[in-house]
């Protein structure tokens, strides 16, 4: 008789520990660097899919012109709120794959505001408009041990540039292209 009721309770919580949902973390925090910058973020939990991504940061470009030798960078301050829907968890969970710190695929609207405050640069002259984009994301995150992660995304939307604030006669909006690869330490 004991080794039934043993063998059931061990049935019984076996099921209920499958039964159990795979959830994002109720909140991350890290440091992520690119290519082109570098971004300090939060991730907090608003569902057992959905996690709000606050970032603060610098975005970074290049180029080069004829008004100046040789090439030129600018990073510029960056805002971004940004929630995300973390499609995936159940299936990696069901394939003993590590979901920490909300590693997994993600489906996203970034929307980042670049004001126009300061910019650091190897030129003096650069300037930019404060500029508003929404872009839907669809990416991945992955761990590499307990604190690193990679991250890569690419989406297409819209950027809203202000230039009536500059004194024209009117703002524009263009074409906008989220493409990154981060890598990141996690708090």
């Amino acid at each position: 008789m004991k080794k039934i009721l043993v063998s059931l309770i061990l049935c019984g919580v076996t099921f209920f520990a499958k039964s159990q949902s795979a959830s994002v973390e109720k909140s991350t925090n890290g440091v992520q660097t690119g290519l082109l910058g570098l971004w300090f973020h939060n991730e907090s939990k608003l569902s057992d899919r959905i996690a709000l991504r606050s970032e603060v940061g610098f975005d970074g470009g290049f180029g080069w012109g004829l008004s100046y030798d040789g090439v030129g960078y600018v990073f510029a301050p960056v805002f971004t709120l940004e929630p995300r829907l973390y499609y995936n968890l159940d299936k990696r969970v069901s394939k003993s794959k590590n979901i920490a710190g909300n590693s997994g695929d993600f489906l996203s609207l970034k929307t980042s505001f670049h004001p126009d405050w300061f910019l650091i640069s190897n030129h003096d002259g650069y300037s930019i408009v404060n500029q508003l984009s929404i872009v839907p994301t669809w990416g991945i995150r992955r761990n590499l041990g307990d604190h690193f992660t990679y991250e890569a995304g690419i989406g297409i939307g819209y950027r809203h540039l202000f230039y009536k604030g500059y004194g024209y006669s009117e703002d524009e909006g263009e074409l906008a292209v989220n493409l990154h690869l981060r890598v990141g330490y996690r708090f």
